[in-house]
């Protein structure tokens, strides 16, 4: 294989609760963000004490913590960098992913105990500009999304040995370039390029003649057309082919999403990865997992060549809906949970647990937190407890399967 050292499975960490669950089912690594310098304003940030708290959180669990600092910050905007790279050296962020040349000579002076990763933005497609961003004492770099596997391979062979190669595995895809994206900010003032993306790329287009306001005409012979959207990545069946080109580290996208996705995908690819370093085929349920968090139509990307687009509809689909969250549970199964969705005694469930296959089962009486039996969990965040068909670990989950025609929605379920 291209890799010297075991390849990285790195997780998205939008918040505490996503970081948690990601690094409980295998996460090697999270990506995170603090306020003001991330692409990502969406997603949750961590302010400086919680910055502290990941590091710590994820150091003692031997889990590295990379913070996006890759917008592309103006003259005013760099003021407060400094200092803010001090307290990201201070919090103990193993590395900084960055975009712009005077944010890495920046990051070098006032976080030298952190390693760069030159972020995806800055659509590394050639060993000359990895070579050149080496230099300057980049440690690894996030390859643009548009780059095929036989040119990550040549890449590789023309770059140090020293210097790590990320590759995005599974999620979102942009419709711009490596994410570049001018749209947003033309059509809605929200700038992509600082994290305010308003992701016009997933709208339906019609077109209007200039004479004819108001007439919506049709792109296509059966109607409107969501003309910029993309299919979501998905390289599950190819950890092998990815490791051989020599990618260091599979990145999967998402801070917006939900803990739930950051653990079932995570978990997917922890046992691809571990397949793949044993020499064993990739197991059906681990496949079929990336199926059960809410996606796009799924694609490999550009690795195998183009991708094609998703015109019909916007919409995701998934598999399941989350019943409830383990906070605590003894060696008779006897947990404590949270209510995430609504359930009853009798819905058959499965319980996902880290390390081990799902487990489906009957649930049977379900009590509130102070013990008196209740009828259906139906309140949010509501605390519960209930007798689990085996010990399951903190984080465990219970999810119960949608019926045919709650599978696909209009908008992401999990959001």
């Amino acid at each position: 294989m291209g890799n010297t050292k075991k390849p990285e499975v790195l997780s998205p960490a939008g918040d505490r609760e996503k970081l948690m669950a990601a690094v409980a089912f295998g996460a090697d690594g999270v990506y995170l963000a603090g306020p003001g310098y991330g692409m990502r304003s969406a997603a949750g940030v961590f302010g400086k004490e919680d910055m502290a708290w990941a590091a710590r959180y994820c150091h003692e669990r031997g889990v590295k913590v990379y913070v996006t600092v890759n917008t592309i910050p103006t003259d005013r905007e760099l003021e407060g960098l400094p200092a803010y790279l001090e307290s990201l050296e201070d919090a103990g962020a193993d590395g900084l992913i960055v975009s712009d040349l005077g944010v890495l000579a920046l990051a070098k002076k006032y976080a030298p105990h952190a390693a760069v990763h030159i972020s995806t933005q800055a659509g590394v497609m050639n060993a000359a500009a990895a070579r050149m961003f080496y230099d300057l004492g980049a440690k690894r770099a996030v390859l643009a999304r548009e780059m095929s596997l036989e040119q990550i391979a040549a890449l590789r062979a023309r770059v140090p040995a020293e210097m790590e190669l990320e590759a995005f595995v599974h999620g979102a895809m942009c419709v711009s370039f490596s994410g570049r994206c001018v749209l947003s900010n033309y059509l809605t003032g929200r700038d992509a390029n600082r994290g305010e993306c308003a992701q016009p790329c997933r709208w339906k287009y019609h077109l209007v003649e200039e004479k004819r306001p108001g007439e919506y005409m049709e792109i296509t012979e059966d109607g409107g057309t969501y003309l910029y959207n993309a299919r979501d990545l998905c390289m599950i069946d190819h950890i092998p082919a990815l490791l051989a080109a020599g990618v260091s580290s599979l990145k999967i996208e998402g801070r917006t999403k939900s803990a739930y996705y950051a653990a079932v995908v995570t978990h997917a690819y922890r046992h691809a990865v571990d397949a793949a370093l044993a020499g064993e085929p990739l197991a059906d349920v681990w496949r079929e997992e990336v199926y059960a968090v809410s996606h796009r139509p799924y694609c490999t990307g550009f690795y195998f060549g183009p991708p094609g687009q998703y015109t019909a509809d916007a919409a995701y689909f998934s598999r399941y809906d989350v019943a409830a969250v383990v906070e605590a549970c003894d060696g008779a199964g006897n947990a404590r949970l949270t209510q995430r969705n609504r359930f009853f005694p009798g819905d058959e469930l499965e319980l996902v647990m880290p390390g081990r296959e799902p487990l489906a089962f009957t649930a049977g009486e379900i009590w509130d937190g102070e013990g008196a039996p209740v009828a259906a969990a139906s309140h949010a965040k509501m605390a519960l407890r209930m007798t689990l068909p085996v010990p399951a670990p903190a984080l465990s989950i219970l999810r119960r399967r949608r019926t045919r025609a709650q599978s696909g929605h209009g908008i992401d379920p999990e959001m």
